[in-house]
């Protein structure tokens, strides 16, 4: 690996496979189900393979966007492993930092979509990633990168979170956050979550991630929260409802970008790879928000996380194309 890699994503990797089958949406008590009957057997309409997992999609996005991006996730050293590993070297991605398990089962998901909303419902087997909780970063060459994306994990270690805090003491290494479900239950306030947030540079929550992680009721409230805390610069998604961000002074607002809807899977990844893209390549604030929207809703429109991300080209071409007025007031 070079001395220094512009941004390494710290993660999941997995093997997708996405399903489209014959089924009815139900909704009870204000959610919705994907329901088959018990004992059928049903045919499927269509499937795709690909490569997934938060550290896979953003280290990939990364890559389409002309920084010099690594992976660093757990694969296994079966076929769904070798297949997740040749995906990421064809995008560019320096996997010097992948950690390799032999013996092992590497992470996949079955993805059932409903093509009339464009929503799923994903069936998940962490297998490998559970070593994600065990003492194998590799500190040093993490040390040398200019930045860090910590993806989302449902359920990492303290062990990684205190890592990572020694890792963040060099001065030169930024980080970029997205909490996982066991930090989001834990609090902004409390123990490494605490420690973490001071070093954090760009934080990523969906809007109910943010209220729970601050324990507050709006997501003014939480911005202020978590900026108090030592986030320089927050990002809040409400899906297709658009997003915030705010770097703890001016809080600025966008609409999402109407597009066709087939997969939301990866719009989160893809959103966060277009800010941090845009913080690292000098953009202003609300430029670097419509950056994050434009990634998402190119993600969208295709099945799989990694099929619509954007090149940089691209995405200059259409931040330059596509009209999304970004408003601004005080935090």
């Amino acid at each position: 690996m070079p001395q220094h890699t512009d941004i390494i994503s710290i993660g999941g990797a997995a093997f997708d496979v996405f399903v489209r089958a014959p089924h009815e949406t139900v909704t009870r008590n204000g959610d919705s189900f994907i329901q088959f009957p018990l004992g059928a057997k049903i045919k499927i309409e269509s499937e795709v393979q690909s490569c997934g997992g938060g550290a896979a999609n953003t280290s990939v996005g990364f890559s389409r966007l002309n920084l010099h991006a690594g992976f660093c996730g757990v694969i296994g050293d079966d076929e769904w492993g070798k297949g997740i590993q040749e995906t990421l070297q064809s995008e560019g991605v320096d996997t010097a930092t992948a950690i390799i398990v032999e013996g092992e089962i590497s992470s996949f998901s079955i993805i059932l979509m409903d093509p009339a909303t464009g929503e799923r419902t994903v069936l998940y087997s962490g297998n490998v990633n559970a070593h994600l909780r065990d003492p194998v970063l590799p500190k040093e060459e993490l040390m040398q990168s200019k930045w860090i994306f910590l993806n989302h994990l449902s359920d990492v270690s303290g062990m990684i979170m205190d890592d990572l805090c020694e890792i963040l003491l060099t001065p030169k290494t930024k980080l970029a956050w997205n909490p996982g479900g066991s930090q989001i239950k834990n609090g902004y306030d409390q123990g490494l979550e605490k420690d973490l947030l001071r070093e954090t540079d760009l934080l990523f929550l969906n809007k109910e991630e943010a209220l729970a992680f601050t324990r507050t009721a709006t997501v003014e409230e939480a911005l202020r929260t978590l900026a108090k805390a030592g986030a320089a610069i927050t990002c809040v998604t409400d899906g297709a409802k658009g997003a915030w961000l705010s770097d703890g002074k001016t809080v600025y607002v966008s609409d999402a970008v109407q597009s066709h809807v087939v997969d939301t899977t990866g719009a989160g990844d893809a959103f966060a790879v277009g800010v941090t893209w845009g913080v690292i390549a000098g953009l202003s604030l609300p430029m670097a928000l419509k950056a994050g929207m434009i990634n998402a809703s190119s993600v969208v429109g295709s099945i799989g996380t990694q099929a619509g991300l954007l090149t940089e080209k691209e995405l200059y071409d259409r931040i330059a194309s596509i009209e999304l007025p970004v408003i601004s007031y005080p935090l």
